[in-house]
């Protein structure tokens, strides 16, 4: 242990450095938030400047451009000011130490508005009674958040940034002093524990409770936080706002956890697509977002790097992420320009490559999303037939024309994919206009064709499970015996068994297909390919849209369908899928689980047969992000799925299947979640 510290309070220069950024990960802008004609920043410094054992006062921010408006706020006030790492906040404090003569620095955060002077003068002097090297007043906490303040000298400070390699450690710059055992360690405690307070500004909650609490105070500085306390007991519902979030819930959260919880104030349901929601994974603790991706692996924003064994996001790279000859083909096209007043020429090469591959179809549409595609293949199949009503079985997209499905009955689309779907905001006279019916159940679509007039039979050529003898054989007959036009939507399925529509393998031709997700590796586009007869109805009904004529979806296609047939994808990401169902069956023969796994093998998936299957798929996506796997109970394969990977993904998932046995042998498994339990299918995550 370096020698405590025999400093006197006589001669010793205190300095206090402020940090701050105005690119919060949960709260962006907060520090310049107003409070009563000032920004939260200022008002925190005017409070701060009561001090009487402050030296000088430095402000620590970042290079970043936006934080230039902090630099003009701590020029204004007299501040020393310091621009280092925004990530690295250690390095920041040191370089910053360096702009003064004083050896003691006191460490305080730019959230902390409260921050109180009389409390920041007595914890100085608890520094130097205890002759110590660190002493704070929140390790542990018993003041209210928001009062945390943490003195050290400043040699302590320089050795840790010369140190401490956690990168962790770093952004929290005190943590290597703390445990490093190099130093004398002091605290001090309040005789009362107040720790479950909350007059911080993490949130925009945190922000109402501040403002309340200077409002009482007719928008003054000069109170006190006994004065706050005070206000507590005689007016407590003013800290209602904030009171159901943990103290220092950011230093558990990650990067992504942090922006998840900002999006969800903007974006109704946290993002654009529900299969991508944390709650489908691992509520609590899922990173949410990446920063890059190659092949099978992906980086979250905290540079932390996982191999997908997940949903390979939703199955749009067999090709892995990244991959380079489709990616220049793009960069190619966006150096020469990506839209014009004059068609893109690829739309042209893509169609007829399509028809190429598939030779029943005769003409082309194309889009950009599932979704799109698959409601132009009903408004076409509609104006060829002039009838309304579509038998579905399958999932299909999001539009009106699909939900109207649950209308008369809010669980019809239960078995397709996604159940709890609410048809909230679709026209009720859409009611009965689609009638859903199972997948294998031959009997179930005689009996809808014999009492609905169809203008389509709309349905995934398989997904779950295999189709029997003779069910697609039948339906493609009752479809051209009745004039209905028979549609394979294979927007999943597509190019993942055949180099084409999974339908190829069947050898059964529908009227219409439709393909997407694996068509671009990872860029957006989709096409309905289909029947001149009945494809030639698109003229007589307005189907168009401006960004269908962007040329980076098409480019990416054909160089897909080129690697795609160098590589024979299709083939090793079979294999790949069966190679990931026989790691599932080999570890529950080897624990006696009982598992049910699904789908085509590069669409593979398993569900665990006890009660509490949703709990262990929680444990499951938590215990394999520790060991850097995205991972759930389904996997769709890419090609660069290599053997080794999948050697240490069997490893890895050696462990889960262990503790579910234990779990089923009586240990409770509430005791290993470390997160609330994923969802299962659609509902209004908050």
């Amino acid at each position: 242990m370096n020698g405590a510290n025999i400093m006197t309070k006589n001669d010793v220069l205190v300095a206090v450095i402020i940090q701050a950024r105005t690119s919060s990960s949960r709260f962006p802008q907060k520090v310049l938030k107003d409070i009563f004609g000032r920004t939260l920043i200022e008002f925190l410094i005017e409070r701060l400047k009561r001090s009487k054992k402050i030296n000088d006062y430095i402000l620590a921010t970042t290079k970043d451009f936006a934080d230039q408006s902090l630099v003009s706020i701590g020029n204004k006030l007299g501040l020393i000011v310091y621009r280092g790492s925004k990530n690295d906040v250690l390095s920041r404090y040191a370089e910053a130490s360096n702009l003064t003569n004083a050896n003691v620095i006191v460490r305080i955060t730019g959230d902390c508005p409260l921050i109180d002077p009389e409390i920041i003068d007595e914890t100085i002097e608890c520094f130097f009674d205890q002759k110590v090297d660190y002493l704070s007043n929140c390790n542990p906490p018993t003041y209210p958040d928001g009062l945390d303040v943490e003195v050290f000298t400043k040699d302590a400070l320089l050795q840790a940034n010369k140190e401490c390699l956690n990168r962790a450690q770093r952004e929290h710059v005190t943590p290597w002093i703390r445990d490093s055992n190099q130093y004398k360690i002091g605290v001090k405690v309040n005789n009362i524990d107040l720790s479950n307070y909350r007059w911080t500004v993490d949130e925009p909650e945190d922000l109402i409770v501040i403002k309340s609490i200077v409002r009482e105070f007719g928008g003054s500085s000069t109170f006190t936080w006994k004065d706050v306390l005070s206000l507590h007991e005689s007016k407590s519902e003013i800290f209602l706002p904030n009171s159901a979030f943990r103290r220092n819930e950011g230093s558990l959260m990650n990067e992504g956890q942090k922006l998840w919880r900002r999006a969800k104030r903007v974006i109704p349901g946290g993002n654009m697509l529900l299969s991508k929601r944390a709650e489908m994974f691992l509520p609590d603790k899922w990173p949410a977002y990446f920063s890059s991706s190659k092949g099978c692996q992906v980086w979250d924003l905290s540079g932390n790097k996982y191999f997908d064994m997940s949903i390979m996001s939703i199955g749009t790279n067999t090709l892995g992420y990244g991959n380079e000859e489709v990616d220049k083909a793009v960069a190619d096209v966006i150096s020469a320009g990506n839209m014009s007043t004059l068609n893109c020429p690829e739309e042209v090469y893509l169609s007829e490559k399509l028809v190429e591959i598939h030779p029943w179809a005769e003409m082309v549409r194309l889009a950009r999303s599932g979704g799109e595609a698959n409601a132009i293949a009903i408004r076409i199949a509609r104006a060829a037939t002039g009838k309304e009503k579509i038998a579905i079985c399958g999932y299909h997209g999001w539009h009106d024309w699909y939900l109207a499905t649950n209308l008369g009955d809010k669980q019809a689309l239960n078995e397709h994919l996604l159940p709890g779907l609410d048809p909230n905001g679709v026209p009720n006279s859409l009611s009965g206009t689609v009638i859903p019916f199972s997948f294998n159940n031959i009997d179930q679509v005689k009996d809808i064709v014999s009492r609905h007039d169809l203008a389509a039979i709309k349905m995934e050529v398989e997904r779950s499970v295999p189709p029997k003898e003779g069910f697609l054989e039948t339906i493609r007959e009752i479809c051209t015996k009745k004039g209905i036009v028979l549609i394979f939507d294979e927007c999943t399925s597509g190019f993942r068994e055949t180099f084409g529509g999974i339908h190829k393998k069947y050898k059964i031709s529908p009227d219409l297909a439709m393909f997407g997700k694996a068509l671009g590796n990872g860029y957006a586009i989709t096409a309905v390919i289909g029947k001149r007869n009945v494809m030639e109805a698109a003229q007589s009904t307005f189907i168009s849209s401006t960004f269908w004529t962007e040329r980076i979806g098409p480019v990416a296609a054909l160089k897909t369908l080129e690697v795609m047939h160098q590589q024979q994808s299709w083939v090793q990401i079979t294999k790949t899928g069966r190679q990931i169902k026989g790691i599932w069956n080999e570890l529950a023969n080897k624990y006696s689980l009982k598992i049910e796994h699904y789908g085509i093998p590069s669409l593979a998936g398993f569900n665990f047969k006890y009660r509490n299957h949703l709990k262990y798929k929680t444990l499951l996506t938590q215990e394999m992000l520790k060991e850097g796997f995205l991972a759930s109970t389904i996997c769709y394969s890419c090609i660069s799925h290599s053997n080794e990977i999948l050697d240490l993904y069997s490893e890895k998932l050696d462990n889960v299947f262990s503790l579910v046995s234990r779990c089923e042998d009586g240990f409770d498994i509430d005791n290993l979640l470390e997160s609330s339990v994923c969802h299962k299918g659609f509902s209004r995550l908050n």
